[in-house]
C-alpha cells in the first residue's frame, strides 16, 4: 500500500459514532468518547524528523498491532 498523499485524519463525532473500535495515537482527552465503543490508545513515536528507517519502524509497528487486533476481533485467523 502506498502512503503517498496520506495524512492524519481527525476523529469527528460522525466517525466515532460509526466505529466499534477507535484507535488513537496520543490524542488523549481531545478525542470524542462515546459509550459502547472500544478505545485503544497506541503509544507511538512521533515520526517528524526521523530518518526513513525510523518512520518505517513505526509503520511496521502499526501494521503488527493492527494485524494482532484483527486476530483478537476474530476478523482474520492466525
Amino acid at each position: 500500500m502506498a502512503l503517498d498523499g496520506a495524512y492524519p485524519r481527525p476523529l469527528t463525532d460522525e466517525v466515532v459514532r460509526a466505529a466499534d473500535v477507535v484507535i488513537t495515537m496520543g490524542c488523549g482527552d481531545a478525542c470524542p468518547i462515546y459509550p459502547g465503543r472500544t478505545y485503544l490508545d497506541w503509544d507511538l513515536a512521533d515520526p517528524v524528523g526521523l530518518p526513513l528507517e525510523g518512520v518505517r519502524a513505526i509503520r511496521d509497528d502499526v501494521d503488527t498491532r493492527f494485524r494482532a487486533l484483527l486476530v483478537d476481533l476474530g476478523i482474520i485467523a492466525t
